[in-house]
């Protein structure tokens, strides 16, 4: 049975991974359907709308999808965009890792091999579910 969740909260900056100090990311759901989530994603969006730094998004999972995978992503980009690859190539999907601190780990050793070249940039992505998110 597929479930909708609404997530989200006040983060400490415009990339929304960090929760801002003495908040936390919030959770709500399961809603049943699309329809519930999303006027309860637009209800947490309209009310924070003046805020930079809130966010709110909805994610689905299936009963069998609500274990949490991390994947490090990245690559070498043409420019400080950051959203084409360099050499037509796509970008390189490491993972999946099962705890944050393992995708962490990845990611500084990808992040620190390229540390002087301006155009290599490397991030983790969270998803629900025990299958890689582009299968």
């Amino acid at each position: 049975m597929t479930k909708y969740y609404v997530v989200g909260g006040v983060y400490t900056d415009t990339h929304f991974d960090k929760p801002a100090p003495g908040t936390q990311e919030q959770r709500l759901g399961p809603f049943g359907d699309y329809a519930t989530a999303k006027k309860e994603w637009a209800a947490r969006t309209w009310s924070s709308v003046d805020d930079a730094t809130s966010r709110w998004r909805i994610e689905q999972s299936h009963d069998d999808e609500d274990e949490v995978t991390y994947f490090v992503v990245g690559g070498v980009y043409t420019d400080t965009t950051f959203t084409k690859i360099a050499g037509g190539a796509q970008e390189g999907r490491f993972g999946p890792f099962t705890s944050l601190a393992d995708a962490k780990k990845e990611w500084q050793a990808r992040a620190f091999s390229t540390v002087d070249d301006a155009l290599a940039r490397f991030r983790i992505e969270k998803h629900r579910g025990k299958a890689h998110p582009h299968d």
